[in-house]
């Protein structure tokens, strides 16, 4: 009732305050609705393509896309040099690259913040050695990583998942590490242990509410590497393999109609591009809407 009668004295929850000021960055709002509907297309891709993958259509080699003269509305977005739809071949690629990056950052965020945690939390010889391992790990960008492991693991999107997954857990680890540690040094975090509350408690309740910025931030740049590791993977021929349509991959197999069809190299493009911009805006704007709950 005294909500009703004073409704400018209800007081808003941490998340509602983040959700207010989040909704107020348009640009955020901007991506954060298209990440949906890449999150949808990723989820329901395979169920609603117009034509199968390998589907070759003879009289519509090279077809431009539909708002060109000689498209056709049948080719929404034209085909390749095989007859084969781009259309389809974009919606299931968004599952075989997007899907992939984000299944391979959702592994890598539980993993590496995990053992970040415990080793933030630790002391002494243990902590020390993580970290230097951590710096020396770090210093090999996680694409050459991801090569590498890919060349021995042999060729292939799985393979590619699990390289990129391993490559991306130290950077989890080593963040997740530094805002542990930081947070540990507090004079509310001493205060609590020499209180006598269990570690544990500590964890859930003081650390990680405030290194949720930290995480948001790994995450939003890790899955933005990651979109761009695995096409960059599968341009080079060692992720995806023919007939799937990665758009790494697709990137690499239309590279020599760049003058022919230039539609079949700039459209899986413009899709890697528009998925890791959408990705950066929402990242983006959750910082700066945690930074002003936080003021």
């Amino acid at each position: 009732m005294q909500d009703n009668l004073y409704p400018e004295l209800k007081i808003l929850s941490p998340l509602e305050q983040t959700w207010a000021s989040f909704r107020r960055n348009p640009l955020a709002m901007v991506g954060f609705w298209s990440l949906l509907a890449l999150l949808a297309l990723t989820c329901i891709g395979p169920w609603v393509l117009p034509y199968g993958i390998d589907q070759q259509h003879s009289n519509a080699l090279l077809m431009p896309p539909s708002w060109s003269s000689k498209g056709s509305i049948d080719f929404f977005l034209g085909t390749d040099d095989l007859g084969r739809d781009i259309l389809s071949r974009l919606l299931l690629g968004a599952r075989l690259t997007f899907g992939s990056a984000l299944l391979a950052v959702i592994i890598a965020l539980l993993a590496g913040t995990a053992i970040g945690i415990l080793g933030g939390m630790s002391r002494g010889l243990k902590s020390s050695v993580l970290h230097h391992l951590l710096d020396t790990i770090l210093s090999i960008p996680s694409l050459l990583l991801a090569i590498i492991m890919v060349a021995i693991l042999g060729p292939g999107l799985g393979n590619t998942l699990i390289a990129i997954t391993l490559a991306l857990i130290p950077q989890f680890i080593r963040a997740t590490y530094h805002a542990v540690h930081a947070e540990m040094q507090k004079e509310y975090i001493i205060a609590s242990q020499l209180d006598g509350s269990p570690p544990l408690r500590i964890m859930r309740l003081a650390v990680l509410p405030n290194i949720v910025d930290t995480l948001v931030t790994q995450t939003t740049r890790a899955l933005s590497a990651a979109i761009l590791d695995i096409a960059a993977v599968g341009f080079l021929g060692l992720g995806a393999q023919s007939p799937q349509p990665e758009w790494g991959a697709m990137l690499a197999e239309s590279s020599d109609l760049v003058y022919l069809a230039p539609w079949t190299v700039t459209l899986p493009g413009v899709a890697i591009f528009f998925s890791v911009l959408v990705t950066n805006l929402v990242g983006e704007g959750i910082r700066e809407a945690l930074k002003e709950g936080d003021d």
